[in-house]
Order: structure tokens, then C-alpha cells, then sequence
């Protein structure tokens, strides 16, 4: 058992600002604070409508978060935009009052920090679907590039509110763009697309010293050398699909990740002393020299996950928390 009096959080920031943990630490997606007025209209089970418009719907196994509906675009012609995406009207706000809110709200334990901002190339998929969303990026990029800046305009206004009300330890952001096995766009594209909207956001944040977060779930590694220039010193879920190892002897503490080990590609057939034997080795791997912490999942609160995962887990979280301490 550790003797460490430092809180998860602080363990954490830590990490986010590449130096050493105490311990192998833990991330968690909730202590992002998130502004209530960009959620949305949300129903009693999550379902609702974005602040676009998109209508948000839940899958049949009723897990959450809610994805944008799979027919019905809002978009169907991105020379058309202009007349269909409109940003709200954020004038009204009271910032001051939410940051003050939040703070009072605030867990002790947590960090302080969060983002304003949305993923730019998962609103566009939002709008237009993947098949016109993609197509629109390769046959119309010019129309592209000054919609998602539109966006990003908004996205920077209330990225400035926010670090001048809520003043955050760190600033997040998340846009998926990437499939497990490979990105949705090539390295120029993203480059020339989606680079600068990203690059905007992290500024705000970045230029005043502030440690940022990335979220991006699959194969994502071609990205990681431009997100690092932005001021991204975190990124999660870093899936181990990318070659990992490789970008934490290149990174080193200057780039810390998350996870690495995704019981949903585990056979059946494993036994629980294999499956923490396994589990033992990647952290292993990546826990020494720091640059490295897994989610706070909890078996509990995995709810509708299959039988079979949440058994997973359970082996995991058991076997993590006999090692954790055992590195630094």
C-alpha cells in the first residue's frame, strides 16, 4: 500500500505537466468541466439536439453518449452551409456566475479544468453523415475549411470567456478522427483542414502556459507531431493500436498517454491469471520513466457493458491497483 499523501488530481497534474508522478496515476473524463450551454437540449435519457440542431439519438444497447442520428442530415450540400448552420448566440451568458458555480461545485480531489469547445470534423460528420462529410473534405475543401473555421471562430470566443472566468489548470478538447485501424483523412488533409481549427483552440490556452488535452479514440499516432506542437501534453484514449512504445521513446514525459490495453480484443478463451499476466506486462512497458496512467474505470460502473467485459475489467482494476505503486 502507498504511504502518498498527494491526491489522484494532483498525481495527475503531475503527468499533464511532464514530470514524474508518484505513482502511476489515473484519469478521469469527468473532471473536464464542460459549459451547460453547449450541451444542448438533452431528454430524460440523454437523447436531444445539439446546439447545431443534430439531432442526438441513443443505440439500441443504450449506451452513452448519444450519436448524431444515421439519416436525416441537416447538411446535404456544403456549398450550402451558410444557410443551414447557424452558431447560438452565446451574448447572454453570464460567465462569471457559471465559473463561480462550478468552482463551489468542484471536487477537491479532482484538477481544475476543463474546455469550450467542440470537435470540428465530428460536427461536420454530425451535419452531413460520413459518406458526404468525407466526400465534401476531398471534392470541396475550400468550403470546408471556412465553415469549420465559422465554427472555430465560436469555439475561440468562448475558449477566451472560459480562461478568463473559470482560469483552469488545463484545457481539453476531443474530436474523433480516427477508425481503430486508420485516420479518416490522409496527414495532408488534416493538415490543411482540420490542423489550423485545432491549432486556434489550443492557442488560447497554450499561449498563456496552460497543459492541453487531446481526446481521440483509434489510430491516431501520424497526428501526434502536430498535436505536440499545439500544446498537447496529454492524449486519451491512446489505444493500442498505435505503436506506442515508439512514441513514448520519442516523447518521453513530453507527451503523456492513456490506457494502452483494451480487453475488447482479448479472446474468450483467456483465463483470469492470463488475462493479469498480459495486463502486468503492458504496464510494464509503459508505466516506467512516467508519460503514462489509465482510466478510473470502475467494474461497477460499467452498467449495461457485456458480462464478459466488465469480468475483464474487474481482473484489470484488482490487478492495477496491487502494481500501481511499484514503479516510482
Amino acid at each position: 500500500m502507498s504511504t502518498s499523501t498527494i491526491t489522484k488530481g494532483d498525481n495527475w497534474m503531475r503527468l499533464l505537466k511532464g514530470e514524474m508522478p508518484e505513482y502511476v496515476p489515473v484519469y478521469d473524463m469527468g473532471w473536464g468541466v464542460r459549459i451547460p450551454a453547449m450541451r444542448g437540449t438533452v431528454n430524460e435519457d440523454g437523447s436531444g439536439r445539439d446546439i447545431f440542431g443534430v439531432e442526438r439519438v441513443i443505440d439500441s444497447a443504450g449506451i452513452l453518449p448519444p450519436m448524431p442520428k444515421t439519416h436525416d442530415f441537416m447538411l446535404t450540400d456544403i456549398t450550402k452551409w451558410r444557410d443551414v448552420v447557424k452558431v447560438p448566440d452565446f451574448s447572454g451568458l453570464d460567465w462569471a456566475a457559471m465559473a463561480k458555480e462550478a468552482k463551489d461545485a468542484r471536487n477537491p480531489e479532482a484538477p481544475w479544468g476543463g474546455g469550450a469547445g467542440f470537435g470540428v470534423f465530428q460536427t461536420l460528420m454530425a451535419l452531413m453523415g460520413f459518406t458526404e462529410g468525407l466526400t465534401a473534405c476531398f471534392e470541396e475543401p475550400e468550403e470546408v475549411k471556412e465553415l469549420l473555421s465559422y465554427l472555430t471562430d465560436f469555439m475561440v470566443d468562448n475558449a477566451k470567456r472560459f480562461l478568463e472566468h473559470y482560469r483552469p489548470e488545463f484545457a481539453t478538447y476531443g474530436d474523433d478522427i480516427a477508425h481503430e485501424r486508420n485516420p479518416f483523412l490522409s496527414l495532408p488533409m488534416f493538415q490543411d483542414i482540420i490542423a489550423p481549427c485545432w491549432r486556434r483552440y489550443y492557442e488560447v490556452f497554450a499561449s498563456e502556459g496552460i497543459p492541453c488535452t487531446m481526446h481521440n479514440c483509434g489510430h491516431f499516432e501520424e497526428y501526434v507531431d502536430d498535436i505536440v506542437d499545439m500544446g498537447v501534453w496529454f492524449w486519451e484514449p491512446a489505444q493500442s493500436t498505435n505503436d506506442l512504445l515508439a512514441l513514448k521513446a520519442k516523447y518521453g514525459r513530453r507527451l503523456a498517454v492513456c490506457e494502452g490495453f483494451e480487453v475488447r480484443f482479448l479472446s474468450d478463451d483467456l483465463n483470469e491469471e492470463e488475462v493479469r499476466a498480459m495486463y502486468r506486462a503492458r504496464i510494464d512497458e509503459m508505466a516506467p520513466g512516467g508519460g503514462y496512467c489509465i482510466f478510473d474505470f470502475h467494474p461497477e460502473a460499467l452498467g449495461s457493458w457485456a458480462p464478459r467485459e466488465v469480468e475483464l475489467f474487474t481482473w484489470t482494476w484488482d490487478e492495477f491497483n496491487k502494481i500501481r505503486y511499484s514503479y516510482y
